[in-house]
């Protein structure tokens, strides 16, 4: 058996999130289905997050197993050439060891928030960012996303539905900076842990949207942290302007990590 890691580029658009569903199409299973074009049999693949619905990734990590030495770059150029027309682009892929797990062996997740700020409806950027039609102050929201740094418990801004054992988490950056686009202006949050909760990130966003617009305060954000009440929230935000950016590895399988 030969284990191959896959850094993955998708649009979350057409999904229904990563994970293989029966009924619906998701990205897991638009890429086993491709490695079953090449290896007739059922595979498993195993990814480092598994994206909500809408929810884009730019440098996903997964692992599959083959019965043949493909090679990085055959394996690669093969698996894109089945996922067409779908949006989901193999963008890397080497050969790593049996200990090698795409989800257990990470030791940090990073995603990437695209909110966009102008009054036109979004065409090109469509599906792609969270628009709102204001402005949004970063220094204040900054100094509330300061306040979510470090290892906390987390309920309050965790889904209800969410089934990881602890709600306790270690945040290690949450980065608010503006960015000038083509397009118009954007809000771009720079998110990173070892792991998260289920819809954290789009918890802290809408969280965080609110103290920007001045609704909430960052003492408010404080107050909701220890509050550990999902009703504390703010508004969960819509998921198109998520991504998973990257995945750290001890020993990174790819040149650029």
């Amino acid at each position: 058996m030969y284990r191959f890691a896959l850094k993955i580029e998708y649009h979350g658009a057409p999904f229904r999130g990563w994970q293989r569903q029966k009924q619906h199409p998701s990205v897991q299973g638009a890429i086993e289905s491709a490695l079953a074009k090449l290896e007739p049999r059922v595979h498993n693949i195993a990814a480092a997050g598994r994206t909500d619905a809408g929810v884009h990734a730019l440098g996903q990590v997964a692992h599959c197993d083959m019965d043949r030495d493909w090679g990085a770059f055959r394996l690669s150029e093969a698996l894109n050439y089945h996922l067409k027309p779908q949006p989901v682009a193999i963008v890397d892929c080497a050969p790593v060891d049996d200990s090698f797990h795409a989800r257990f062996s990470a030791v940090e997740r990073r995603y990437l928030f695209r909110l966009l700020t102008r009054r036109a409806p979004a065409t090109h950027q469509a599906g792609l960012v969270w628009q709102v039609k204001h402005d949004l102050d970063i220094d204040v929201m900054q100094d509330a996303a300061n306040r979510l740094l470090g290892k906390h418990d987390f309920t309050t801004f965790r889904s209800t539905i969410c089934q990881a054992q602890s709600p306790v988490k270690t945040l290690d950056r949450l980065n608010i900076s503006r960015v000038e686009t083509v397009q118009g202006e954007e809000v771009h949050f720079d998110v990173r842990a070892r792991s998260f909760l289920h819809n954290q990130v789009r918890s802290f966003v809408g969280t965080l949207e609110r103290v920007g617009s001045h609704a909430m305060s960052a003492d408010d954000v404080q107050g909701a942290l220890e509050a550990r009440n999902r009703a504390a929230c703010g508004p969960v935000c819509p998921p198109q302007g998520l991504y998973l950016a990257g995945v750290g590895y001890p020993n990174p399988p790819f040149a650029d990590g």
